[in-house]
């Protein structure tokens, strides 16, 4: 089973593997500086799940699920 940005729990960080897409929503996703060996914090999650707020390379970011399920990612044990 692959580990999606979509799954992780509020307060985790991750560590981007891969990500899936093609096209304009994958490059709209690297624009936002979400590439392969960057960490990512989950800040929060909205009450309905959608969207969700994360901290990569230093910034704010909100992302929608669906643009979540695309980036495959693994938990950080630091």
């Amino acid at each position: 089973m692959m580990n999606t940005l979509k799954g992780v729990k509020c307060g985790q960080t991750v560590m981007v593997k891969k990500l899936h897409g093609e096209g304009a929503v994958k490059r709209r996703i690297m624009d936002m500086g979400i590439t392969k060996g960057s960490e990512v914090y989950i800040r929060k999650v909205a009450p309905l799940g959608d969207p969700i707020e994360v901290n990569v390379r230093g910034y704010e970011l909100s992302i929608r699920k669906a643009d979540a399920a695309m980036i495959e990612v693994e938990l950080e044990f630091c």
